[in-house]
């Protein structure tokens, strides 16, 4: 098996997918999510299978065209930013209200496995989908069984 690191851009050190996980206490559920700045980063699941990664990103409330995803060398990089405005202008006072929200999350992939120029996203009900297929060498190859003469 082949892993994913993930690469915490607010936190260096953990880079790999795994040492988040077994640092933090299960059942604290007050910081999950968080950042040191009180930001919130959403939540990923990534799955291996034998022919793919997939990578699924829960950022609800967004729409197609406010995601991000580059690969630069072996480098996945997946932000979003949503920008919104509301004004009320009654009687003799205006409000204003602003929303924004973005984040970044980065993933390294192995590069001797995946296949780059084969990477598809979508976007449907609140989850970010995307699917990074592995080169054909780096699947699991069928027993094959050779007749002794």
């Amino acid at each position: 098996m082949t892993a994913i690191v993930r690469r915490n851009n607010l936190f260096p050190g953990f880079n790999n997918l795994f040492d988040e996980f077994f640092s933090k206490d299960l059942f604290d559920w007050n910081d999950k999510n968080f950042t040191a700045t009180g930001a919130t980063l959403p939540s990923v699941n990534v799955r291996e299978t034998d022919s793919d990664f997939r990578i699924d990103l829960a950022a609800p409330g967004m729409k197609r065209e406010d995601f991000r995803v580059e690969l630069d060398k072996n480098i996945l990089s997946i932000s979003a930013e949503k920008k919104s405005e509301q004004e009320d202008n009654t009687g003799r006072y205006t409000r204003r209200e602003f929303n924004y929200q973005s984040f970044s999350r980065s993933f390294t992939l192995p590069a001797e496995v995946v296949d780059s120029g084969k990477i598809e996203a979508a976007y449907r009900e609140g989850i970010l989908s995307i699917t990074v297929p592995k080169k054909e060498a780096a699947k699991p190859q069928p027993v094959k069984n050779i007749t002794v003469n």
